[in-house]
């Protein structure tokens, strides 16, 4: 599976992560991207997206294990994943670019574009690298 992350770069940029080379995706609490992380595994890939100001895709990271339990939520509901770092886009994918792009109708960053985790098709994962090869 291919999914989307969204993270204000303010709050912790993908060069920020870089320099970690790892990170824990937490602290998600729409119900909707509560189900896709849930559904993240070992291997997956993970389209980085800056919010805010940027709105655009800038990295490409993937699952270091599958989804789990969050230690932090005492209802037990709750996920998380631990993420790693592969690559920064030679350069970044505007959200603009991805509405201006008829292929990109159904994509639910454009459909929901308010959700922070959302899956990604593999036929929409390699359009998107094709604005950034």
């Amino acid at each position: 599976m291919n999914w989307l992350f969204k993270e204000e770069p303010a709050n912790y940029s993908f060069d920020a992560f870089v320099k970690d080379k790892k990170t824990v995706w937490s602290g998600v609490r729409n119900p909707v991207a509560q189900k896709n992380l849930h559904a993240v595994k070992k291997g997956d890939n993970v389209f980085y997206y800056h919010t805010g100001k940027e709105k655009s895709v800038v990295g490409i990271a993937r699952a270091a294990a599958n989804a789990y339990p969050d230690p932090d939520d005492p209802t037990g509901k709750a996920a998380v994943v631990e993420i790693v770092p592969v690559k920064k886009l030679a350069r970044p994918v505007t959200l603009a670019e991805i509405k201006a792009d008829p292929f990109f109708k159904a994509f639910a960053l454009v459909r929901i574009s308010r959700l922070s985790v959302m899956p990604v098709t593999d036929a929409e994962w390699k359009r998107i690298l094709t604005y950034s090869p």
